[in-house]
This record gives structure tokens, sequence and C-alpha cells, in this order.
């Protein structure tokens, strides 16, 4: 049997997007905008209690199953939710996420902090925090970008 262990880590990735923080909310809380920079999900019931499924990869690459639980929502303010990921059907990580939407001069500086138990080392803290800024430039193009919806 293999060694079971955990690696607890927590890190901070911060944007600054030339975008309203309503714009940025409105990317995390529509699936349509959210499947253009994030995986579309399967299943979205963007409100406190609500759920988001989705499963999808990379081609060729491996398939993640993401799957969250809403636990706080603050319309242009805060989004809070706790996340397990899993890939070949073994669960890599499990997660609490806080998002904060701060008005600034000509935009929004949002704030991601992840709060993980990485789990058996199937994945982590670096490299999610590496993905999670590519995610959050994903963002910034879509809320920036003429073609938002």
């Amino acid at each position: 049997m293999n060694e079971r262990f955990v690696k607890h880590a927590t890190f901070v990735v911060e944007r600054t997007y030339a975008a309203s923080p309503e714009r940025v909310y409105h990317a995390w809380a529509d699936p349509d905008t959210k499947s253009k920079w994030f995986s579309k999900p399967d299943i979205f019931d963007f409100r406190v209690g609500g759920r988001e499924y989705s499963s999808g990869g990379p081609p060729e690459g491996p398939i993640f199953v993401f799957e969250a639980s809403y636990l706080e929502l603050v319309p242009e303010q805060r989004i809070v939710y706790t996340y397990t990921l899993d890939t070949g059907g073994v669960r890599i990580s499990v997660s609490i996420a806080t998002i904060e939407l701060i008005p600034v001069e000509d935009g929004t500086k949002l704030i991601f902090t992840e709060q993980g138990a990485f789990l058996d080392g199937h994945d982590t803290p670096e490299i999610r925090e590496h993905g999670t800024g590519l995610m959050l430039d994903g963002l910034g193009k879509i809320v920036e970008g003429e073609g938002y919806a």
C-alpha cells in the first residue's frame, strides 16, 4: 500500500482588473460567462448552499472533476466555497477558497485565498497556485474583453 499523507497549505493570488466588481462577480455567478474561463459546469447552482460540478481537462490530458459547495456570497464583494478535486477516480485535494473583490480606481482588486489539504502527493500547493494564477489571468481576459456577456 502506498504511504498516505496530507500536505496543508495556504496561498494567495492577487489580480487587478480594469473591470467593475459587478462585472467580475458576474463572471463567477453566470454559468455561460464562467465557462469561458473555467470548465463548463454540468451543475451550477450559485447560491448559498448551492453546488457546482464540472468535469474536464486539456485535450489528451487528465480529466479533472471539480465539485464545490457555496458557503458565503456577498454580491460584488465576496465568494466563499469549499471544493474537492479528483482525477482518475482519485481525490487529490480538499480546499476552501475565498474570493474578495475590492473596488479600486478604474477597476477591481481580486484576492483569491485558498486553504487546502493536498492528498498523498497527487497535487502540490505550488502546482495549484500556478494553475490558479493562470485561471485568474483567463478571467481577466474575459472581464476586460469586448466580447463579455
